[in-house]
């Protein structure tokens, strides 16, 4: 006795067979990226949350532990408190920082191309040349930022050796990648069609009043898109914690994903690092969606 198949993938025959092979295969790209990358690793995690596994020995179940010990481990208050920190200064400068600029670049200079490319270039650089090179910046013998206080006839300050300017030191090296950002308003600024603006010029709108009025309304979704990547970006910054201070001085640069790093890899406590890394998920998702509903409703679209 014979079954026939239906739907045989390896020789298609009907139209509706073929069509049905050519989107699987357009979508498998997607499915096997989402079940190897995410929702595999995902559900791994959250069983090694109630486990205790050291990498050699198999893993042992201890239920809650993971999770009640997160209130009690100093550390991990304050690798939250830090990148918090990190994040309250690093994404509303970068958000502005980088929308003056795009303003600057949306003109219509000779050469101007070269000056966009200029501006990019930095956010393309390998994360662990930028570190070094801002090590290199930040150094207090022989550094940059001390050769210029120097200049202005200032004394010179320990930036990477100091509790109080080590986060902050990284906090402007986190400036350094703004053109990203730069080139996505600036495309947002380049969609705004000009009927707006010769509009406001007819109401007699000055060039503060378009910006005020038109531009920003205009370019809210941008801004509002801007925002959650740099909250998401901050709240997972790890390179220049781990390869310029290494958590220190006195952990005052002790990221979140650098602690969770040192749980994991260092002290090879997998369970606690996985308890650390959902809490990660929890807090982006709650700022996420705080965002989403307190920010949110400041965003215009042009069709509604």
């Amino acid at each position: 006795m014979t079954v026939r198949l239906w739907f045989n993938p390896l020789r298609p025959k009907t139209e509706l067979q073929r069509r049905t092979v050519t989107g699987y295969l357009f979508i498998a790209p997607f499915i096997l990226g989402f079940l190897l990358w995410f929702l595999i690793p995902a559900l791994t995690a959250i069983w090694l949350t109630f486990t205790d596994w050291n990498l050699i020995r198999a893993p042992r179940f201890v239920g809650v532990d993971n999770i009640t010990q997160l209130g009690k481990d100093p550390l991990f208050l304050q690798s939250l408190k830090v990148t918090t920190i990190f994040t309250l200064f690093s994404v509303p400068v970068s958000l502005v920082a980088s929308f003056i600029l795009a303003l600057l670049m949306d003109t219509k200079v000779r050469g101007i191309g070269v000056f966009r490319t200029i501006y990019y270039l930095p956010s393309i650089v390998p994360a662990v040349a930028s570190a070094v090179l801002w090590a290199w910046i930040f150094n207090t013998d022989f550094g940059l930022a001390n050769v210029a206080l120097r200049w202005l006839g200032l004394p010179k300050i320990q930036w990477l050796q100091s509790p109080d300017w080590a986060l902050p030191a990284l906090i402007v090296m986190s400036l350094w990648g703004l053109g990203a950002s730069m080139v996505i308003y600036l495309a947002g600024l380049q969609g705004i069609p000009d009927v707006f603006y010769e509009a406001a010029e007819i109401d007699g709108a000055g060039r503060w009043a378009k910006l005020w009025n038109v531009t920003i309304p205009l370019l809210s979704p941008v801004i509002f898109f801007n925002l959650i990547i740099g909250i998401i970006g901050t709240f997972q910054v790890f390179t220049a914690g781990y390869l310029i201070t290494d958590g220190g001085p006195q952990n005052s640069t002790l990221f979140y994903v650098l602690y969770l790093y040192r749980n994991a890899f260092e002290f090879l406590r997998m369970g606690y690092s996985a308890a650390l890394a959902w809490v990660l998920f929890f807090v982006i998702m709650a700022l996420t969606l705080f965002v989403f509903k307190y920010v949110g409703g400041m965003v215009h679209y042009e069709d509604t």
